[in-house]
């Protein structure tokens, strides 16, 4: 019961736009989507795009979370429409554009304990190390950091929806934060 009480709170402090909160949330989830995903398509490719959209869709429609049912529950619902609509849309081979809502901040530009630990390292010591991540990463990383470009330009760039650059950005600083301190 305590568990659910901190997920409940953490759920809120997200709500109220704490970054702290949505990155506790991905941390404490991303694991349970990803392996689920990874089973279903058997492909480490998918599995991660299907994840960072569900993360994505999650954090954009958290208002309309209901606390009667598990965090994990909802995630997963969420997860397994993205999948079934990717199938769809692969079987059609018709592309379709994104929906293009309105985009709710998720995560404010506060530096964030990776943001800082990035920061930290001399540039060809990170560069090394960022050259350990998968290529989606680099990229987003190098846009973000040495282009410096908005979360909105980004999006444009790579031709995805802004929470999905978001979500993928607080991914690849999470692994990148790994790779510095050699947990990985």
């Amino acid at each position: 019961m305590a568990e659910a009480e901190d997920i409940q709170s953490t759920i809120k402090k997200a709500l109220s736009g704490n970054q702290i909160a949505y990155s506790s949330l991905l941390d404490r989830f991303w694991n349970g989507v990803y392996g689920f995903q990874l089973k279903r398509t058997e492909n480490e490719n998918d599995a991660e795009d299907i994840t960072i959209q569900t993360f994505s869709k999650a954090f954009d429609k958290l208002h309309t979370y209901d606390n009667n049912y598990e965090f994990k529950t909802w995630l997963i619902a969420i997860s397994k429409n993205i999948h079934v609509d990717l199938i769809r849309k692969r079987k059609k081979s018709v592309e379709i554009g994104e929906n293009q809502d309105s985009v709710k901040k998720v995560l404010d530009d506060a530096p964030s304990a990776e943001d800082l630990l990035i920061t930290e390292q001399n540039l060809a010591n990170l560069l090394l190390h960022i050259k350990k991540l998968k290529p989606h990463y680099q990229e987003v990383i190098n846009l973000r950091y040495f282009k410096e470009l908005s979360y909105a330009d980004i999006a444009e760039e790579l031709n995805e929806p802004i929470n999905n650059v978001k979500v993928k950005l607080l991914r690849a600083k999470k692994l990148l934060a790994q790779v510095i301190k050699g947990t990985k």
